[in-house]
């Protein structure tokens, strides 16, 4: 194992060196988080369709746990339990930036150097135009369930929880619970459970107090999450073990036009409609998912019925809810309803990423409603929702509680709106009898996965060798 300890203390260097500025230690997280020998125990996997390019290299590498779909490359990293998923890495002669064309001369690559990734969702749908052919990730520190959404990254530390979104980084912090879309960001730390989305006609921030952030996401004296969202989590996690212990599992009852990735938890009383996406490592029990909903990887749906058209973003969880048809549950949140205090959301509503809501009486959110920050009683709604129409029509300042907004309205929530269409169309929501706008729900039911093991034992235990994988 005395290479796996060498790279990880490289990796150490390559991202300290980045972070000097803040003075900032990785190690004091990562040596608190890396146990050695879970890195030999777990295989990764690598998908394979008729859809997406092959091609995956990896070199002085450890992967352990992982997914990787697409064109994927690995180079002197550990990726322990994280999900790279190329599915919508831009082809060859695609265009990247409309307003000042850029053709692409190659197919798209997600590209890991020097980083340390542990239990972190990275999606591509890179804007980067430094970098057209390739979704880089260099000298970074991901924490636990972290999102790597569209974002470029290079010396980063990213914080338990945290979300980057369409942007890119350059030596920055970003704090626990921390989801920030703000286009480049340059040497900047950010603290734990702010929510920063900025473009040139509008920002729009909110801040959840200490005191929440401590309770729900918190880091203890050795640098590692804490709280009650991370308690929930973790609490689940021993299920997901024998989805790698056993090669063939009983297929999940759901229509042909569904997909239902073998890396999910199914359970209880669980039904599935038409054209639905469950993403590897989402979980499921007693939920009801209606017609075009999809559940995304690190999202909990549990004693829940998800009307139709819903998507649950990255990390999103829901539970004891009824959700409204074509309403969006954004990164991270938390909807924590209980068995004697239901939480209903009405329909074409935007939930914002990192939401948290907590309630121990029922609470009713009405139709067409942006919700965000801490709610837990009725009260809160009057500070943590608005009509999406009062946007649409609003061009300012606003203030509401911790919430601040400023610009154009109606930009922001059609730049939702569109998204969640984008969403919905990629994932297949739409697609017909006739296979018509076919997406992830249909290209997804075909795909087989590659195992691939760790050296053993010896100074390399817990490394891979050195390999490619090609049509």
């Amino acid at each position: 194992m005395k290479n796996l300890k060498l790279l990880n203390d490289r990796i150490i260097s390559r991202v300290n060196a980045n972070l000097k500025e803040f003075e900032y230690d990785t190690s004091r997280f990562i040596r608190g988080t890396i146990e050695y020998e879970k890195l030999a125990k777990f295989y990764c996997f690598y998908g394979i369709t008729s859809f997406h390019p092959i091609d995956f290299n990896f070199r002085n590498a450890s992967m352990a746990g992982s997914y990787f779909l697409g064109k994927c490359s690995v180079n002197q990293s550990i990726i322990y339990k994280s999900d790279i998923r190329g599915d919508e890495l831009k082809r060859e002669g695609e265009i990247m930036d409309h307003t000042n064309p850029l053709p692409l001369v190659d197919d798209e690559t997600i590209v890991i150097n020097g980083s340390l990734l542990y239990k972190t969702l990275v999606h591509n749908n890179s804007h980067n135009p430094e970098t057209p052919e390739e979704f880089t990730i260099r000298n970074t520190v991901s924490a636990h369930y972290a999102n790597i959404h569209g974002a470029t990254t290079e010396g980063c530390f990213l914080g338990a929880f945290s979300t980057v979104d369409l942007m890119n980084l350059h030596s920055c912090i970003i704090g626990e619970f921390s989801y920030i879309q703000a286009g480049d960001f340059y040497h900047e730390k950010i603290d734990p459970g702010v929510i920063h989305i900025e473009s040139e006609d509008f920002i729009f921030l909110y801040k959840y107090e200490k005191e929440v952030i401590d309770k729900y996401i918190g880091v203890n004296e050795s640098f590692q999450p804490r709280g009650l969202i991370y308690d929930f989590v973790r609490e689940k996690e021993p299920v997901y073990e024998r989805l790698f212990k056993v090669v063939d599992l009983p297929p999940i009852d759901a229509p042909e036009s569904s997909a239902v990735n073998r890396y999910a938890v199914i359970k209880g009383q669980t039904r599935i409609g038409e054209n639905v996406l469950i993403s590897q490592r989402a979980y499921l029990d007693n939920a009801h998912m209606g017609n075009g909903s999809n559940a995304q990887e690190n999202s909990f749906i549990i004693n829940s019925h998800l009307v139709g058209m819903n998507v649950t973003a990255h990390g999103g969880k829901i539970i004891n809810a009824r959700i409204g048809q074509k309403t969006f549950v954004g990164f991270n949140s938390f909807l924590h309803g209980k068995e004697d205090a239901k939480l209903a959301i009405g329909k074409k509503c935007i939930v914002m990423p990192h939401t948290i809501i907590d309630i121990e009486e029922p609470l009713t959110i009405p139709d067409k409603c942006l919700v965000w920050g801490y709610i837990t009683c009725e009260k809160d709604l009057k500070t943590n929702t608005l009509p999406i129409e009062f946007f649409s029509e609003f061009d300012g300042d606003y203030s509401s509680g911790s919430m601040r907004f400023a610009g154009d309205g109606k930009t922001f929530v059609e730049g939702f709106s569109n998204r969640i269409e984008h969403i919905l169309e990629a994932n297949g929501a739409y697609c017909d009898y006739d296979h018509e706008l076919r997406g992830h729900a249909q290209e997804g039911q075909q795909i087989s996965f590659n195992t691939l093991q760790p050296y053993p034992t010896g100074e390399k235990e817990g490394l891979y060798p050195s390999i490619r994988i090609q049509p």
